[in-house]
């Protein structure tokens, strides 16, 4: 479990493949200390450790990862957002964000607006059921208050702490995101769905 607040970024080092997994080695913070087995949230991701240098730490991705997330896009040098796993005793200053990908979503637009900047980001139409005006969404595994919503898009505002602080302030038109809706709507959503359908 996660918060959606951004503790550092970091850059993909060294990617390879093998038997239809992805390998990935991202530099390591100099003040992080990693586990093996440890899970961390890349982009959005929630990623188990599997080995740890000095400099780098390597988590792997399985084929349905690839195929519904973004980190089969990764390059070297590719920014990425990371976040330790939730501890009971911290604060939860974002939303609950549990690293569960739901879909990839486009950004649309960009807008700058005073010190912070606007992104328009299209999504599948089957997920805007969990995603409210004003409610929580995570994009790249970064907790956002959505300002806007339309049949398949949304949007949300970056103060400048956010686009200075993440990978977000190198986003533009085009750009594949990694989305996680609010875990909460879909819980209401399904229970409410099964309910109905029992009756």
């Amino acid at each position: 479990m996660f918060t959606g607040i951004i503790k550092k970024v970091s850059q993909v080092e060294k990617i390879s493949s093998q038997k239809g997994s992805l390998f990935v080695e991202v530099k390591k913070p100099i003040s992080w200390k990693i586990k093996l087995g440890e899970s961390i949230s890349i982009n959005g991701v929630c990623s188990t450790v599997r080995t740890v240098t000095a400099k780098n730490f390597e988590v792997e991705y399985m084929p349905e990862t690839i195929a519904k997330t973004t980190v089969g896009d990764f390059k070297k040098g590719t920014p990425l957002n990371l976040e330790k796993s939730l501890k009971m005793n911290d604060l939860l200053d974002g939303h609950m964000v549990q690293g569960h990908i739901d879909t990839r979503g486009k950004v649309l637009g960009v807008k700058k607006v005073a010190e912070s900047r606007v992104v328009k980001v299209r999504v599948p139409k089957k997920f805007m059921k969990f995603i409210a005006p004003k409610g929580s969404v995570s994009i790249d595994g970064t907790s956002l208050t959505v300002v806007d919503t339309g049949a398949d898009w949304f949007s949300v505002s970056l103060v400048s702490y956010t686009l200075e602080n993440t990978n977000m302030g190198t986003y533009k038109v085009g750009d594949d995101v990694n989305i996680e809706t609010d875990v909460l709507a879909k819980y209401i959503y399904n229970f409410y769905a099964t309910s109905l359908k029992n009756k």
